[in-house]
């Protein structure tokens, strides 16, 4: 392991470990961005005709970094080995779609991330138990009950970020938020894990290089391939930690912007319903910008605001029940 020849331990190597995902995302960016499909523009989002010619599926460069640094930086266990097999399996699917002709259907979408939530769920479960700390109280939830509760954490995470991803650097600003909110809860609470408090740091670094090429107006989209496997990610960071119920107001921009779709969508199926959450577009992004004016930056700004005032509050709570 990269970092132990220098000695470091867990919390030492949290700055090195982002300066290796940094870089090598920085060079898979520099290096690979020409072999990327081009998007076609979404044709019923807000200024999506823009988007219409960049290199998407940057997801692939973003990932495989974020792979290659966790085999620099943490040691491979079992439990490792299929984390990664899992957010490897998720790019996967992602990128396979943006670089499809045409945009694969929501089963068979829904069923991948199922799969994998399943499997990510019960491995989380086998390593790390049921028991769950909430402001100082801990709580143990039988096996079955924390097992399906993960597995739509898991598939609600990995929904609600891609929908973030149509804005400019609002995906990639408010999964550093969440990440970071998550880094705290690790560094404040006992007996957490000290690999994935290392990985979620990685992906902050490889998110950061990637900011400079996606900030407004953008070069490069990180697509499904990106977005679906930083939910995934920032599910299990949330789960491992053992405080899966503080991912709800740590992602909570996240699930408004992205979940408020899906709600909507899910209601109007079941429900053939014609009135409801008429008057509001989602994603909620697109609402900002269409129905109240804001611009692109506005919108990255003002929503990643919001994230972090309520990520400082609850971090607050949770340090003073301790």
């Amino acid at each position: 392991m990269l970092l132990q020849l220098f000695q470091l331990n867990s919390t030492d190597s949290l700055l090195p470990a982002a300066a290796v995902a940094f870089l090598l995302t920085l060079l898979g960016i520099l290096v690979g961005t020409r072999f990327l499909p081009k998007d076609h523009g979404r044709e019923f989002a807000v200024n999506g005709a823009l988007s219409k010619g960049k290199a998407r599926g940057a997801g692939l460069i973003l990932i495989l970094a974020l792979i290659v640094s966790a085999i620099l930086c943490i040691p491979l266990k079992l439990e490792y080995i299929i984390y990664l097999a899992a957010l490897f399996l998720e790019m996967m699917s992602g990128y396979l779609d943006d670089a499809a002709e045409k945009a694969w259907g929501e089963l068979k979408k829904g069923l991948i991330d199922l799969a994998i939530a399943v499997a990510v769920s019960f491995t989380i479960y086998w390593f790390h138990g049921s028991d769950v700390e909430l402001f100082g109280l801990t709580f143990h939830i039988p096996a079955a009950l924390y097992i399906i509760l993960g597995i739509i954490l898991i598939w609600a995470s990995i929904n609600v970020t891609n929908c973030a991803d149509g804005v400019d650097g609002l995906c990639a600003s408010l999964s550093i938020v969440t990440m970071l909110t998550a880094v705290t809860f690790f560094l404040i609470l006992p007996d957490t894990d000290d690999d994935m408090l290392v990985m979620l740091m990685m992906a902050v670094g490889m998110l950061t290089a990637y900011l400079w090429f996606n900030c407004s107006p953008s070069s490069i989209l990180m697509g499904d391939a990106g977005s679906r496997a930083l939910g995934l990610l920032i599910a299990m960071g949330f789960m491992i930690s053992g405080s899966p119920f503080l991912f709800i107001p740590a992602a909570l921009l996240l699930l408004i912007d992205g979940g408020m779709g899906l709600l909507k969508l899910t209601v109007l199926r079941v429900t053939k319903s014609s009135t409801f959450m008429q008057n509001i577009r989602t994603p909620i992004h697109d609402h900002a910008r269409k129905n109240k004016g804001w611009s692109d930056t506005q919108v990255v700004v003002r929503f990643t605001l919001l994230q972090v005032v309520l990520s400082a509050a609850v971090i607050v709570a949770e340090y003073m029940t301790l």
